[in-house]
């Protein structure tokens, strides 16, 4: 019998003969991003640190222009204390692809008398004067990020298409409305768009997907036996970087990492969970944000994100 207005179909979505299911919708979406930067702006860029997040964005860039290379460039702002596992991750990826890759260096920065150290050893503020001046420098217009907006208050004030300054500054108030999945890219010289193809997506998603498409990970996501110590309700990796102080006590545990940033922020977390869907198990049933739970410099305060944001990290 065909459906009319006055007998629609009963079945659900998920029964529809050509339903997309969840997974397929947020890949439809994000692909579409992709290819409406490609068609909208002269150089963009892709932020790939080899965090989960960042892996996941380029595989979907991949597919965007499959069978041609993605034609953007990559660009990681480098603090210095990045997990090694995750370097060598991402030198491998660029290798295997092809792809062009920039690297911003806090170090070089604090060599040059450009930034100075923070008493806390805490590199991952002082991201932002070398990503501001890389985009600059490079002349990007749009800059895609793994943003979403799950991950903490201030990323869920984003659009999918966020504008900043020529002072690469962002405010919440020239942000412009998304209805129907268009996307405003209109920007003045000196200005660019950040641009978060992962808005809507959730960790769990990111991780459900990972596991679908077969993406390979750093082993630092996964359950290992690592040398930790506690400070401030996380476990930290003992490292050059300025820890662990007097009177913190290393020790050997079984944890795995959340999400992966500046060594001396990121926190790992006790787990067992050793394969992606013992990792999926865990997350589907945790009540923490993955910032929430392993981020100290997303604990500085309420606003701490919004305030680095409004002066142009992401």
């Amino acid at each position: 019998m065909t459906a009319t207005a006055a007998h629609p179909h009963t079945e659900s979505d998920a029964d529809a003969p050509y339903a997309l299911s969840h997974l397929d919708s947020l890949e439809s979406e994000a692909v579409h991003i992709f290819r409406e930067v490609a068609g909208e702006f002269e150089k963009p860029v892709i932020l790939f640190s080899g965090g989960k997040d960042s892996i996941v964005m380029l595989h979907l860039a991949l597919k965007a222009f499959a069978p041609a290379p993605v034609p953007f460039a990559l660009l990681h702002v480098d603090t210095g204390h990045n997990f090694p596992e995750v370097i060598d991750y991402r030198d491998r990826t660029v290798a295997a692809h092809g792809l062009r890759l920039h690297v911003a260096s806090v170090q070089e920065y604090i060599d040059a008398g450009k930034l100075k150290e923070r008493p806390d050893g805490t590199r991952n503020p002082l991201q932002t004067v070398p990503l501001t001046e890389a985009i600059q420098q490079h002349r990007f217009d749009a800059v895609f990020g793994g943003g979403r907006r799950d991950e903490e208050k201030a990323r869920a004030k984003e659009r999918v298409f966020s504008l900043r300054d020529e002072f690469s500054q962002w405010d919440p108030r020239r942000q412009r409305p998304e209805l129907w999945q268009l996307y405003n890219g209109r920007h003045a010289p000196g200005e660019h768009v950040r641009v978060f193809p992962l808005s809507n997506w959730t960790e769990l998603d990111v991780w459900q997907y990972i596991a679908r498409e077969g993406i390979e990970l750093p082993e630092i996501y996964f359950a290992h036996e690592r040398e930790v110590f506690a400070r401030s309700g996380m476990w930290l990796t003992a490292g050059d970087w300025g820890g662990p102080k007097d009177g913190e006590t290393v020790e050997k545990r079984l944890v795995r990492y959340r999400t992966v940033g500046d060594m001396s922020c990121t926190g790992a977390v006790d787990s067992d969970a050793g394969t992606l869907d013992a990792v999926i198990a865990e997350i589907a049933v945790s009540r923490l944000t993955e910032r929430g739970a392993t981020r100290a410099d997303d604990k500085l305060s309420e606003a701490a994100m919004e305030d680095r944001k409004r002066e142009g990290y992401f």
